[in-house]
């Protein structure tokens, strides 16, 4: 059984936050505080944390695309992966990648999308055709 995650990010705005990670994404609300609130992203504690400091990227070159970094993200199935796609669609969110699939046919083959939510945290999805290449070079 994979343990969950936790982590923690800063945010610029508790509000937008909120609206993003509940109505976007469908993530449910734990505990919170006027600084900070717990979401449930599919099993895994992400807490946005209230902060005055913007989030920096830079990106690097990954099959064409500009990967931002840092990011963070969750692995799914590909019909979580599916229905998040549509979901995000639904939502008109802006895409950085949009969903698409690597390595067609090879050992590794995944679907991959990033987003950003209102603070600029990227975010990136991924469902793998088996789940047993996740860490196969």
């Amino acid at each position: 059984m994979i343990k969950p995650f936790h982590l923690a990010i800063p945010v610029a705005d508790l509000t937008k936050a909120t609206i993003f990670y509940e109505s976007v994404l469908g993530c449910s609300r734990g505990r919170e505080d006027e600084h900070w609130i717990d979401f449930n992203l599919y099993g895994h504690q992400l807490v946005c944390h209230l902060s005055n400091s913007a989030t920096v990227q830079i990106s690097n070159q990954v099959d064409g695309d500009n990967i931002p970094v840092p990011h963070f993200g969750v692995i799914l199935d590909f019909q979580e992966f599916d229905a998040l796609a549509e979901r995000l669609r639904n939502n008109n969110q802006e895409f950085i990648v949009e969903p698409r699939t690597r390595f067609k046919g090879e050992a590794g083959e995944q679907r991959t999308m990033f987003i950003c939510d209102p603070s600029n945290n990227a975010i990136e999805f991924k469902a793998f055709a088996n789940l047993d290449t996740l860490f196969k070079p």
